[in-house]
């Protein structure tokens, strides 16, 4: 029987699964009449998933999280017993003589070469049945979230792919699993795959979600190869890792002007709270580990919009680094929209 897997099943930076009770509980108890949630840098989606019983929009720039998003949240129909099959048909299917991108650029390095004959056939193999019409978006996204997933569990990292280990012992152990779907959806709920900027003027929402990226560390450089599989577009690569052209993919939040970027994304967005998520990252041994926007700059962007509360809680994420930091806390400053 083909085993399943779940949101939170995955590794990524910043990932809030650990957080949800913390979040939900403080829009239950602080905002009032919430129907519709905008979760702008939804990353792999997991608090969206606290709040599967609103409507939902789901956006984020990298293509791999829009996937998922659709994967996991879009309404579209999933026939759940085609999709079981293909994926067992994916697990038993002989790829020893494919020669494919993924072979070509990537063998031995984040996987072996065997795995990586396999990835490249199972995302040719998707793209052509999504063209022939036989597998619709929902399907083609829940197919290449799965294969992401499986990537994850082995790949030869520290749980991001800016480098690889050297002279490691290849996991070949590659199993892909099926979404667990049991759930109800809003049939109203929408997938974006935008600048959240530029999203925002277009949506309206009760509540808006804000999860930016908090230092130098872009999302794009950190998975640029699970991008390069989702996209499929078979770009040349670079450089030990392997990494393709990522310029149009880099986040404002990520640079010394990213207090700029929160405040236009502030003044845009159309809704009655604003739940601003922003780590304080500690003590950083590393100056790009650092906050890049600080909190008089929050209080003051946010505080033209309406009242600003803060609320705080004491936790360690998940960081591929080797730095530790001191006095981690996730903080959530909620905006009462006024003006």
């Amino acid at each position: 029987m083909l085993r399943t897997f779940e949101i939170n099943n995955r590794r990524y930076l910043g990932n809030k699964f650990k957080l949800l009770p913390f979040i939900r509980r403080i829009v239950d108890k602080e905002c009032d009449n919430v129907t519709s949630v905008l979760d702008a840098f939804s990353g792999t989606g997991s608090v969206s998933f606290a709040f599967l019983d609103k409507q939902l929009l789901v956006n984020d720039m990298m293509y791999c999280n829009y996937l998922a998003a659709l994967c996991w949240f879009s309404p579209q129909v999933v026939n759940r017993k085609s999709l079981e099959e293909l994926l067992e048909y994916y697990n038993k299917i002989d790829t020893s003589k494919e020669d494919n991108y993924m072979y070509q650029t990537f063998r031995d390095t984040y996987f072996s070469a065997n795995v990586c004959r396999r990835i490249g056939y199972i995302r040719e193999d998707v793209e052509r049945k999504f063209t022939a019409g036989e597998l619709n978006e929902r399907e083609r996204a829940a197919v290449i979230t799965s294969l992401i997933y499986a990537m994850d569990r082995i790949s030869n990292t520290y749980g991001h792919y800016d480098s690889y280990i050297q002279h490691a012992i290849y996991n070949n152990n590659f199993e892909l699993r099926q979404p667990k779907l049991d759930y109800n959806l809003n049939h109203e709920n929408h997938c974006f795959n935008m600048d959240a900027n530029l999203l925002a003027s277009e949506v309206t929402c009760d509540l808006a979600y804000l999860d930016p990226p908090y230092n130098s560390r872009n999302y794009c450089d950190a998975y640029h190869l699970l991008e390069n599989v989702a996209r499929w577009e078979q770009p040349e690569v670079v450089g030990v890792a392997r990494k393709m052209d990522r310029s149009a993919m880099k986040s404002e939040y990520c640079k010394v002007t990213a207090n700029e970027s929160l405040e236009d994304l502030v003044d845009k967005l159309r809704c009655r709270y604003i739940l601003l998520s922003y780590n304080n990252n500690g003590q950083k041994l590393q100056i790009r580990s650092n906050a890049k926007i600080s909190d008089n700059e929050i209080m003051r962007i946010l505080g033209k919009r309406g009242e600003v509360r803060v609320f705080t809680h004491d936790f360690k994420p998940f960081s591929a680094g080797r730095g530790e930091n001191v006095g981690n806390q996730e903080r959530l400053f909620l905006c009462v929209v006024q003006r």
